[in-house]
């Protein structure tokens, strides 16, 4: 009896598991993203009939809902269908990335340099290593959710232990650390941008700094890497053991040692490699670099480094993926290269399906004004609470995290929100660089569980690749751990950042408490 006690699963793994249960049970996602179309439409029509008493920060008129059932808007949506799905984002930059992905896996140059770097790591090292790279890799756009997160399960599954943990640690650091960087980036100053706008609703004079919350993040960066290597191997990994992976056996990865031909052909393509990557430094290092904005600047959204990295990342495969074949007798024509590039193709023929109708989703959504709602709504109702300034704090971290699950634009979201929530905590004392902090930690902490974020239904095509029966519910469960702890202790960490009185970033014209 009493080891039949002891064998019982605990609570938290028995709510998981109700979790990934209910989570499976959905229809299949793209099924889900038509039900959401749906039901977009019925409120649009319903709440189009009803004012709401709130100003659009965009146009500083009484925000209305759009009724996606009248025939002019009908009409409209028809004639965008093709144009919403051909110019969807994530749809672009998954492709093109993986074309060369799949040559530089074709020819064998990733796995052969993922055993390489197993054998320099150490084990009890390389959950961490996954995690900070994916936090890392937010300086190159989008290019974490293509390249480090399916790159997790492969070296997971090549140590020897479970690919869909590596998923998880991968997805924690890209997505839930999305706001954890010592590496400034193009988002940094896109929301100073947004969070001195709205400061200079109160005093014209205030400049933010795009760094203002450097000292945070970076300190967060740690902070993201300890509590998603706890999950990754004290809950994550333990619950998810027992999952028979059942991909299939050419698509996973070997793990015998490398051969000579193997060690010779990685160590030209890694030179290769290094090359372009020299010549790239070396062109944009100059003010005037053809990679640079007219200005000199080399890192905002507007730039054209940010502009081409997914295409950098496509040559940054492509090459030395070539190259390694080449050496080590893996391709013997360019028809290999093509091969590569197809096989890769037929793993997205289901994400395609699926990026189809979160496109129309995401379009109508959008029109009807729905997530705006939501964002003011909830703002207007934190403010009326007229809380203390850590309360205010944690209620604009919680906002955040919920509208998020709805409304995935770090800076769509914050530019609606910025408006109220910057000058509003701005007479209670509080700095600009602290309501952006907060901000932040909870546009951040539900990035990974919420199934609206169009590159969700991707992490799912990357677990099916082990565990074909991997459903929503199944990444929803292995990422639930990493969002409480996230926004829980981030949360705490912030409030101490602000208790302490530690700078968060580099102030610019202006001094508050």
């Amino acid at each position: 009896m009493a080891k039949e006690q002891a064998k019982k699963p605990g609570l938290t793994t028995r709510m998981l598991a109700t979790v990934e249960r209910v989570g499976n049970m959905l229809p299949d996602p793209a099924v889900l993203f038509i039900a959401l179309l749906f039901i977009v439409w019925v409120l649009s029509w319903l709440l189009s009939y009803v004012s709401f008493g709130v100003i659009d920060p965009r146009s500083n008129e009484p925000l209305i809902i759009n009724n996606l059932l009248a025939p002019r808007a009908i009409t409209e949506f028809l004639s965008v269908m093709v144009t919403n799905f051909s110019h969807f984002h994530p749809v672009g930059v998954v492709l093109v990335a993986m074309l060369g992905i799949g040559v530089a896996e074709h020819t064998g140059f990733i796995n052969s340099a993922i055993r390489s770097l197993l054998n320099v790591t150490p084990a009890m090292l390389l959950t961490p290593m996954v995690i900070l790279v994916g936090i890392v890799s937010h300086s190159a756009v989008d290019a974490g959710y293509v390249l480090v997160i399916p790159l997790g399960g492969v070296i997971f599954y090549a140590a020897g232990r479970h690919p869909l943990a590596g998923i998880a640690a991968a997805f924690a650091g890209v997505s839930g650390g999305f706001s954890a960087n010592f590496v400034p980036s193009s988002l940094d100053p896109l929301l100073q941008g947004l969070t001195q706008a709205g400061a200079q609703i109160l005093d014209a004079d205030i400049i933010v700094n795009p760094l203002n919350n450097y000292f945070f993040t970076t300190a967060s960066s740690v902070l993201i890497v300890s509590l998603g290597w706890y999950i990754t191997e004290k809950v994550v990994e333990p619950r998810i053991s027992g999952t028979k992976i059942d991909g299939d056996a050419e698509d996973l990865p070997e793990m015998h040692d490398l051969q000579p031909n193997e060690r010779k052909g990685l160590r030209w393509s890694l030179i290769a490699m290094v090359l372009g990557l020299v010549v790239l430094f070396v062109t944009a290092l100059p003010e005037g670099s053809a990679w640079r904005t007219p200005d000199g600047d080399l890192t905002s959204f507007g730039a054209p480094m940010m502009r081409a990295i997914v295409s950098l990342i496509f040559l940054l495969f492509l090459v030395p993926g070539i190259v390694y074949g080449i050496v080590a007798g893996t391709m013997k024509s360019s028809k290999d290269m093509i091969e590569g590039m197809t096989h890769a193709m037929h793993g997205m023929a289901y994400y395609l399906v699926i990026m189809f109708f979160i496109a129309q989703f995401v379009y109508a959504f959008g029109q009807s004004n729905l997530g705006v709602l939501l964002a003011l709504e909830g703002a207007t109702f934190l403010k009326a609470m007229n809380a203390s300034a850590p309360v205010t704090i944690v209620g604009i971290v919680f906002l955040t995290a919920f509208v998020n699950i709805f409304v995935g634009s770090a800076s769509g979201k914050w530019g609606l929100l910025a408006p109220i929530f910057v000058p509003m905590l701005m007479s209670l004392g509080i700095s600009p660089d602290l309501t952006q902090a907060a901000y932040r930690v909870g546009d951040s902490s539900t990035n990974i569980i919420t199934p609206l974020m169009p590159y969700f239904p991707l992490v799912v095509v990357y677990c099916q690749r082990y565990v074909k029966n991997t459903g929503i519910g199944t990444l929803t469960a292995m990422m639930l751990p990493y969002s409480v702890t996230f926004l829980v202790t981030w949360t705490i960490f912030l409030l101490a950042y602000y208790a302490i009185g530690l700078p968060l970033g580099i102030q610019a014209s202006y001094t508050y408490p």
